[in-house]
């Protein structure tokens, strides 16, 4: 009879850690952190197809490191649970906390249950009617969530980055002060000896969640947009693009989705209520 070999099972636990966190390391990092209009994402990556941030739901976004293929899988998890919820219920009902734990229930499974566990770490970030009432969920491969202060950084040299964001990170800070931090904390590792790097424009995927949308908040920065934030000129970018005057003068619909944050008010039933899903969108 064939001898049986025994492992310990911490043994097993530790070796599946360390490989989860070395795929992860070898990754681009990303970032999150909230500013006075919403919550900001920031990654590198060098691709303008396979997007490492993407929309969940109205007021919901998602931000992953690690193996594409299988934070995709979840991405797209996450996405049809919301849409099942908001349809069943109420779109109001779907929230970051519900979908945090979700991913985390889900990860944990994994991590425990199969031979190999996902190589990813996520971000699922809510923006709320309120500065205060901003979330921002870290989900780890093994299933652990945590909810962070305000900003995040993961992937890569996740810990230097997070301590550029901790020296300099303000709740009240704009929209370009956020943009020009972000790309600090990210470019201060892996340059060569210890030095910053110079990241440019077309090597970043930027994205927000912009509190002062109705309906569906999350917002891509790129082109234009993307450079004169960078270049510090970013006093109107967090607006929609100006549309042209209705014929009767009146206001567009571009300029009542412009109203400020005090004016924000929550998804409401009706012509303001969303009819397209995140799933539709899968090339955001």
């Amino acid at each position: 009879m064939a001898m049986q070999f025994y492992t310990n099972i911490d043994q097993i636990m530790r070796d599946r850690s360390e490989l989860a966190r070395k795929g992860i390391s070898r990754g681009r990092s990303a970032v999150a952190l909230t500013y006075t209009g919403g919550v900001l994402f920031v990654a590198e990556n060098l691709s303008s197809s396979l997007h490492k941030i993407s929309e969940i739901y109205d007021r919901i976004g998602f931000a992953a490191v690690g193996r594409y293929n299988e934070f995709e899988n979840l991405r797209r998890a996450g996405v049809r649970m919301a849409d099942l919820n908001g349809l069943s219920y109420d779109r109001r009902d779907v929230t970051g906390l519900a979908l945090a734990n979700a991913y985390a229930q889900t990860l944990g499974a994994i991590f425990s249950d199969q031979q190999k566990p996902f190589e990813v770490e996520i971000c699922v970030a809510e923006v709320g009617l309120t500065p205060a009432d901003d979330q921002i969920y870290r989900l780890a491969y093994d299933g652990s969530v945590n909810d962070e202060p305000g900003f995040m950084a993961m992937g890569g040299q996740a810990e230097a980055i997070a301590n550029v964001l901790k020296g300099a990170h303000q709740s009240d800070m704009s929209l370009a002060d956020a943009v020009k931090l972000a790309v600090r904390a990210l470019s201060s590792v892996g340059g060569d000896g210890g030095a910053a790097r110079t990241i440019a424009a077309n090597q970043l995927e930027v994205a927000i969640l912009d509190r002062a949308r109705r309906g569906r908040t999350f917002r891509r920065l790129t082109g234009t947009v993307l450079t004169d934030l960078l270049n510090g000129n970013g006093g109107g970018a967090a607006a929609p693009s100006p549309s042209k005057p209705s014929g009767n003068g009146g206001e567009s619909g571009d300029d009542k989705a412009a109203e400020g944050t005090e004016n924000a008010k929550p998804p409401a039933k009706g012509p303001d209520k969303p009819t397209s899903s995140a799933g539709s969108a899968d090339l955001e």
